[in-house]
């Protein structure tokens, strides 16, 4: 993208992109891990044991309710209301006494921030009162206000492009000139199909995606440490 072609960012200096569209489990809350151990006893309980990185591989970065036939697969359970509000609350309950951010990232979008102003959201696949309860926690909710989107609100969550869709549409700008941080396979695939360009954050550890697969499904490049973000977003 050209420096014609760019927007000025907070000290007049031009930026690459018009907005910066951050995903929460897995690029700001350190969450992945909590949340996949819950969901690994609550499938184990039903009689499919999975190991940690299958368990990521199968599940990470889509909500549970469309997995539904999965789990009916193998376990012969079929999901209801009461076990995905289970599901929530016990993992909600591993959130509150275990998470952390991901190391860097509160640094990371307050540089964002300062460059963007305005022109960054949270993205999430997640319910929201999950999502606002972890910006809270990692006093992040002020940096992205009422810019907060939840996949769950719409027709169709991740890997479906609905949520930055209508992120980039809420912010004024056109999805093709969005940035889009995110960790996982079908974040990747969302942020792709909306149409932005994709920054993957692959750390290397078993709570996310291999980078191979970040690349495969469309990111433009993957970075290891939050503390490289925000150069590599002009900011």
């Amino acid at each position: 993208m050209s420096g014609a072609d760019a927007v000025a960012g907070a000290g007049g200096r031009a930026l690459p992109f018009d907005a910066v569209l951050f995903d929460c489990d897995g690029v700001l809350a350190d969450s992945e891990g909590i949340t996949n151990e819950v969901l690994r006893g609550m499938l184990g309980e039903l009689g499919w044991h999975l190991e940690p990185a299958e368990c990521v591989r199968l599940f990470v970065g889509r909500a549970l309710k469309d997995e539904a036939p999965l789990i009916r697969e193998h376990t012969g359970f079929e999901v209801t209301d009461s076990w995905l509000a289970d599901f929530r609350r016990r993992r909600n309950e591993g959130l509150r006494l275990g998470l952390r951010e991901i190391p860097g990232a509160g640094a990371a979008v307050r540089a964002v921030q300062a460059a963007y102003g305005d022109r960054i959201a949270c993205v999430s696949g997640a319910d929201r009162p999950k999502i606002e309860m972890q910006l809270a926690a990692l006093g992040l909710a002020e940096a992205f206000g009422d810019r907060v989107f939840s996949g769950l609100e719409y027709a169709r969550t991740k890997p479906a492009p609905d949520v930055y869709l209508a992120a980039a549409s809420a912010l004024g700008v056109d999805p093709s000139r969005a940035a889009v941080v995110e960790d996982t396979v079908a974040g990747v695939t969302a942020g792709v199909a909306a149409g932005a360009t994709v920054f993957a954050f692959a750390p290397g550890d078993v709570a996310h995606t291999a980078p191979e697969a970040l690349l495969a499904a469309g990111a433009r490049t993957v970075f290891t440490a939050m503390a490289d973000l925000p150069a590599l977003l002009g900011a």
